[in-house]
């Protein structure tokens, strides 16, 4: 059985939102005191000034004796498998978790005496950095060694539950874990409920994020944004992106290689306006014809080209659901276009986490009642998921 523990809360100055990082230093430092450690971060975890997790650590006479690199790398963002290096800034090695390995080796793990994790996560189940996060816990279990995770807000808040929840028989590392494509919790209370539903064993500490409450969106906390992945360029992005991120198994650009990554929907065959006269006005979200170019899309899709594209703008946050938008888009572009979507079964279903969805499409069912018979499972997850909430 894992055992958990938390760090202290102490008082949140001027009600600043403090993440992890500055309460583990400000307060809790005896988790590392003498002890050498691991970091599993990337450049987008910074402290509330800016200053990234690494170079504060530095900066208190931390002993850091390695760094553990999540998808995208650490310093230099990039697509793909990435392969273990040595940091240029500090001379520190840094062992990839996405490449050959996507869990701290048992030699690495040699070197330290606790690891560190601070990552970006953006609030959508679809997403590596949690099942980094539980590969890390897992290894670290096993080797005997203590793991601190330095919490963080979830960007699009901690009060909206939505989509389907993941089958188990679907699990992977895009998505390990039974929750909603939307699950409305922090990276720290995956840990918590990750590390129950899926019976780890190990010494785990959460180091809670301050001042932080579940309505709160990223743009209340006064925290700098740093994109979290290449095409995750801001907070508008993170909020559609639970619910397009299914067309990454299509033909459709999500526009990655645009400024507007998750916010758009294109390709060349698209015809907007046949598309959004099927869908009229849906809760919460503008949605509009527009024009974008990919420029070296990571994805492949279109590089130089002119798409028609249906561009999405969050209108009421309190409102809005992107699972059910991307469902609906789904559904109006598979009318409109027959077959030209083109989605790949085994893709699709493991982005939504089940085959339930591809079966709906080929089915023809009716889009509203798709979003409409994961209600209960919602329901539920919100029941199973409350011991595991650190957050008013």
């Amino acid at each position: 059985m894992i055992v958990v523990t938390l760090a202290c809360a102490a008082p949140v100055p001027d009600s600043a939102v403090l993440p992890g990082i500055d309460v583990l230093l400000t307060d809790s430092s005896h988790l590392i005191d003498g002890r050498r450690v691991g970091l599993v971060a990337n450049a987008a975890v910074v402290d509330r000034g800016g200053t990234g997790t690494l170079e504060r650590l530095l900066a208190d006479s931390v002993q850091v004796t390695a760094i553990f690199s999540p998808e995208h790398g650490y310093r230099v963002q990039r697509e793909g498998d990435i392969g273990d290096a040595v940091d240029s800034a500090t001379g520190l090695p840094v062992y990839s978790l996405y490449g050959t390995r996507r869990r701290p080796s048992a030699e690495a793990l040699e070197q330290v005496d606790v690891v560190l994790v601070d990552l970006p996560d953006i609030g959508g189940r679809t997403y590596t950095y949690t099942s980094t996060m539980l590969g890390t816990m897992e290894a670290a279990g096993d080797a005997g060694v203590s793991v601190v995770i330095l919490d963080r807000p979830n960007p699009i808040g901690g009060v909206l539950v939505q989509g389907a929840l993941l089958d188990p028989g679907y699990a992977s590392f895009v998505g390990r874990l039974p929750v909603p494509a939307r699950h409305g919790m922090t990276l720290g209370e995956l840990a918590l409920f990750g590390a129950a539903t899926l019976g780890l064993t190990g010494d785990v500490t959460v180091v809670p994020a301050l001042g932080w409450s579940r309505n709160m969106w990223f743009d209340a906390t006064g925290l700098p944004w740093v994109n979290p992945s290449p095409s995750m360029p801001g907070l508008e992005s993170a909020t559609h992106y639970p619910g397009l991120v299914v067309f990454e198994a299509t033909s459709v650009s999500v526009g990655r290689g645009t400024p507007i990554a998750f916010q758009v929907l294109g390709a060349p065959w698209l015809d907007p306006a046949r598309v959004l006269d099927r869908i009229g006005v849906l809760p919460g979200v503008d949605l509009r014809d527009t024009v974008v170019t990919p420029t070296a899309p990571p994805d492949g899709k279109f590089d130089g080209e002119s798409l028609p594209s249906i561009r999405l703008h969050v209108r009421d946050r309190a409102i809005y659901d992107p699972v059910a938008t991307g469902v609906e888009l789904l559904f109006a572009i598979e009318q409109a276009h027959p077959g030209m979507a083109a989605p790949d079964s085994g893709g699709f279903a493991r982005l939504w986490g089940s085959a339930g969805l591809w079966n709906a499409l080929r089915s023809g069912a009716n889009a509203s009642a798709v979003a409409a018979a994961w209600s209960e499972d919602v329901a539920r997850f919100r029941e199973v998921r409350a011991p595991f909430l650190l957050y008013d």
